[in-house]
């Protein structure tokens, strides 16, 4: 964009206005890692002044054009983790559903989701991504969420590895399918990282969203204070921690598929793709996989038997479903041109869908355990 753009006096709030889709398709996802002074990152690689992205960020999350700003972290790296599906009866399901978007601290995404191919894990509808804190036990939160929401089976999924993490969907609008980067998919650690008092007492303030009034180019002295810590310490943990790679990126993030505020719709397809190459070759797959500049994630999972023992997944959004499906077919396409077989591969297509963070905090799910009446020491791995 040519030049600086002026302050205006009544903001737009929706995505497609120019300036505040040239604002989101910097913010969504290109600001990685801890940054002292994101709106101004932001306003550099956009073209836009600092003063007009600070209003037109107030005004789109005030309006919920924008779902939440926050400074993400690669929780892969602070917490255990798993993609979950769950088999529940469909009488119960919607129930199941909103009992752990409202309920469990721990389960993030939360996903219905169907797939048309004749597959014992068809049965697993619901989906969500999961992270219990260090020193408690996953097999144990499972346990009590199927208490709770009447899940008759559940697969846990862990992520050998990371190749994608990202949303961007301002950007991938109108992709064609099969762009793809020069280079191969970085391949990321899914390593639990350890973690001092202080670290944690800084990284819990920075991790929460933003409220309209604290969108500013001094977006850290209050967390700071927060965490009781002067700014200059705050912000050099901060970046000790970025170079331990546990911090994600600075992001705003918009509504996946349900229409926002203005009722625009940013994606309207959610699609996970499941991939099952031949053992040992996970890697080389993945970070095939995760070069397609259409994957928000990629990662190396073992689904077993019920899901046609695929080890590759994936998540693409779009507007249109056939376009959805011309992005796997490019990539089916690449991986069988570079001599990568493909023994299964599938769609499980999103409906109902909700997102919030997961809570990564030993403390709080020992909250959590007092709140439902649990002892927190048997819940420990």
């Amino acid at each position: 964009m040519a030049g600086m753009t002026t302050l205006t006096d009544a903001p737009p709030s929706g995505i497609h206005d120019p300036i505040n889709a040239a604002i989101l398709a910097v913010s969504e996802d290109r600001i990685q890692g801890f940054m002292p002074d994101p709106i101004g990152e932001i306003a550099a690689l956009s073209g836009i002044d600092a003063d007009v992205v600070i209003d037109r960020l107030r005004a789109m999350l005030a309006a919920g054009t924008i779902r939440r700003i926050r400074q993400t972290l690669m929780s892969v790296n602070l917490a255990p983790g798993a993609l979950v599906a769950w088999s529940v009866p469909e009488e119960q399901l919607q129930a199941a559903f909103d009992w752990m978007f409202q309920n469990d601290p721990f389960s993030g995404h939360v996903v219905i989701r169907s797939t048309d191919a004749a597959i014992a894990g068809a049965k697993y509808r619901l989906w969500t991504t999961l992270k219990v804190p260090v020193g408690f036990s996953m097999q144990k939160h499972c346990e009590l969420l199927m208490r709770q929401t009447g899940a008759t089976s559940y697969r846990a999924m862990a992520a050998n590895k990371l190749f994608v993490l990202g949303v961007g969907h301002v950007r991938r609008r109108g992709m064609e399918p099969g762009s793809k980067s020069d280079a191969v998919a970085e391949a990321h650690d899914t390593a639990v990282v350890e973690l001092s008092d202080l670290e944690w007492r800084v990284l819990m303030p920075l991790k929460r969203e933003l409220e309209v009034s604290e969108i500013s180019r001094d977006l850290w002295a209050a967390r700071a204070a927060e965490a009781g810590v002067p700014l200059e310490q705050f912000v050099e943990v901060a970046k000790d921690l970025n170079a331990r790679k546990v911090i994600g990126r600075f992001s705003t993030f918009l509504e996946h598929v349900k229409p926002n505020a203005s009722g625009e719709r940013v994606t309207k397809f959610n699609a996970l793709f499941h991939w099952a190459v031949p053992p040992g070759r996970e890697l080389e797959a993945g970070q095939q996989v995760g070069r397609h500049h259409i994957m928000t994630h990629a990662y190396w999972r073992e689904g077993g038997p019920e899901f046609g023992n695929v080890n590759v997944m994936g998540v693409a959004h779009g507007t249109d479903k056939q376009l959805v499906l011309a992005h796997k077919q490019a990539i089916d396409e690449h991986l069988k041109s570079i001599g990568i077989p493909v023994t299964y591969t599938n769609v499980f297509w999103g409906g109902r869908s909700e997102i919030k963070p997961s809570e990564i905090a030993p403390q709080e799910y020992v909250a959590f355990c007092h709140r439902m009446g649990v002892d927190a020491e048997a819940m420990r791995s």
